[in-house]
């Protein structure tokens, strides 16, 4: 191996090390759906809302997913985040479940690169 092809080598893994490094980790909103008497509820759907009315406000945000069978639901808050990369890097955003009639309600805060966990409990 010649001076060139080690240089050109030590460059090319330099440049792999640096841009491998700078991946970042995806804003996540996990929210689990509880009965009453704390069961998860598999099924349950969730709508997310983002809250105009926080300090600071949050931009207009609205995404539905369902819990799957072991009842939680995943929300890829990246797509909020991409949509305003000007705005910060928090959101508040009001959470809405409905299953079999029951209606229940609950709010976050969801920051950038961070999975937020939130519990939403459903009346008797």
């Amino acid at each position: 191996m010649n001076i060139k092809n080690t240089i050109g080598f030590v460059a090319l893994l330099g440049l792999f090390t640096i841009f491998s490094g700078c991946r970042k980790d995806p804003a996540i909103l996990k929210v689990f759906v509880r009965s009453s008497s704390n069961q998860l509820i598999p099924g349950a759907r969730v709508v997310v809302v983002g809250d105009q009315q926080s300090t600071p406000p949050t931009q207009n945000f609205v995404d539905t997913v369902y819990t799957n069978s072991s009842g939680f639901a995943i929300m890829d808050m990246d797509q909020y985040f991409d949509a305003y990369p000007n705005d910060g890097t928090t959101g508040y955003f009001d959470i809405y479940v409905e299953h079999n009639n029951k209606v229940a309600s609950g709010n976050t805060r969801c920051r950038v690169q961070t999975t937020s966990v939130e519990t939403i409990y459903l009346p008797n």
